[in-house]
C-alpha cells in the first residue's frame, strides 16, 4: 500500500497495487512520510472503502477541516449502528455524520443549544435508532469530553434512519417531515377513538413499519393494488370505525389510497385501537 495523500499525521489516502483508493486512519500514518511512500500497516486502525465516487470525493474534501479524532469516532459510532441496527447503511452517512457532529461540536463550544423539536416521536417511531443514538453520546462524552443532550441522540438517530439503504429518502428533512406526519396520524386515530395507543404491543410496531413503508412506496411511486375488492368490502362492514378512521387518515394525507392500502391501514387501525380498548 502506497501513501497516495497526506491529510495530517494520523489520517492520509492509500492505493493498493489494483489503484483501488483508501481513507486509512491510525496513530503516527502520515508522520514524516511522503506521497509515494510505503504505509507502515502495523500503524493502521480504520480503513475507510466508498465505493461511491461523490461519498469517497466529499469524504477526502471533508478531512482537509475535521480532526482526525472526531472523524474516527464518527467512524466507531457507524459501525456500532450497523451491528445494532443490522441493516446496511450508504456510504454518505460517513460525510453528513462526521460533517453533523463536527458542527455539533463546534455549537457545543460557543454554548449554542441544538433542540430537536421531534425527539419524543423518534423516542417512539425509531426506537432502534435512537437507542444507537444515545450510545454515541456515551462515545463522545468518552472520546471528546463533551456531554451532549438527548436531542442529539435523535439527530444521530435521522442520519442512521436517513442512511438506511432500504429507505428512499436521502435528506434528514425528508425523514423528519415523515416521522411528523406519522405522529399527525397517530394523533388522528388517539382523538378518533379517544384512547392512549399501547406504544410497546407489537401491533403498534407492526403498524408503524407499515407507514414507514407506506411513505417509502409512495416516494417510489409503487402502489398495492387489490385484485378484487372483496376483502375490502368484508373489512368495511366488520370493522366500520376503523374504516371510518382510516377515511380520515387519507383526508389528512391528501391523497386517494389504492383498495389494497385502505385495506391494510384499516386492519392495522382496528388492531391498534382493538388492543388500546381491551
Amino acid at each position: 500500500m502506497i501513501i497516495k495523500k497526506i491529510f495530517n499525521n494520523n489520517a492520509i489516502v492509500a492505493k493498493d497495487s489494483q489503484k483501488q483508493e483508501f481513507v486509512v486512519m491510525g496513530c503516527g500514518l502520515g508522520f514524516k512520510k511522503s506521497i509515494g511512500d510505503a504505509v507502515d500497516e502495523s500503524l493502521i486502525e480504520k480503513v475507510f472503502i466508498l465505493k461511491q465516487k461523490e461519498a469517497s470525493e466529499r469524504f477526502k474534501l471533508l478531512l482537509e477541516d475535521v480532526p482526525s479524532e472526531y472523524v474516527s469516532l464518527c467512524y466507531d459510532i457507524i459501525e456500532y449502528g450497523k451491528n445494532m441496527l443490522q441493516v446496511p447503511l450508504s456510504e454518505y452517512i460517513y460525510v453528513t455524520l462526521t460533517d453533523h457532529i463536527h458542527n455539533t461540536f463546534k455549537m457545543y463550544d460557543e454554548g449554542i443549544q441544538n433542540p430537536n423539536p421531534l425527539i419524543w416521536e423518534i423516542k417512539k417511531i425509531y426506537p432502534k435508532e435512537f437507542a444507537v443514538g444515545l450510545k454515541a453520546l456515551e462515545f463522545i462524552k468518552d472520546s471528546a469530553g463533551k456531554e451532549l443532550s438527548e436531542d442529539e441522540a435523535g439527530n444521530i438517530a435521522l442520519h442512521l434512519i436517513n442512511a438506511q439503504i432500504n429507505s428512499s429518502y436521502h435528506k434528514t428533512s425528508d425523514v423528519a417531515g415523515q416521522t411528523q406526519k406519522i405522529q399527525d396520524i397517530l394523533n388522528i386515530i388517539k382523538y378518533t377513538y379517544n384512547i392512549t395507543l399501547d406504544e410497546k404491543s407489537i401491533s403498534f410496531e407492526r403498524f408503524i413499519t407499515h407507514l414507514r413503508f407506506y411513505f417509502q412506496r409512495i416516494h417510489q411511486k409503487k402502489k398495492m393494488e387489490l385484485e378484487d375488492d372483496f376483502l375490502l368490502k368484508q373489512v368495511k362492514a366488520k370493522y366500520k370505525n376503523a374504516y371510518n378512521c382510516m377515511l380520515k387518515i387519507e383526508k389528512y394525507l391528501n391523497t386517494e389510497l389504492s383498495d389494497e392500502e385502505k385495506l391494510y391501514l384499516t386492519i392495522h387501525v382496528h388492531r391498534v385501537t382493538d388492543q388500546a380498548t381491551e
